[in-house]
């Protein structure tokens, strides 16, 4: 599996932040982010399960460029 590095949170200062990738075989996005608090996991179980297999992560709003950024390669790749 192929990834493209997008970008990391720009604000971070370790180097370990949320991160996105673009897979570059099947245009799939592919993110690294903060676990999510039992609270948020609650909120999200209230419309269904969350399988074993999957996972529930948060990103930082500053990053909706980034993600934009991985959503337009994905979408030029494809086409």
């Amino acid at each position: 599996m192929p990834l493209r590095f997008i970008a990391k949170d720009p604000e971070t200062d370790t180097g370990q932040s949320p991160t996105v990738w673009v897979d570059e075989k099947n245009f799939d996005l592919v993110f690294q982010g903060w676990k999510i608090d039992e609270a948020t996991e609650k909120e999200c179980l209230q419309v269904g399960v969350i399988p074993d297999h999957e996972a529930v992560v948060r990103i930082p709003a500053r990053m909706v460029s980034i993600i934009r950024e991985a959503c337009d390669a994905a979408e030029r790749a494809q086409l």
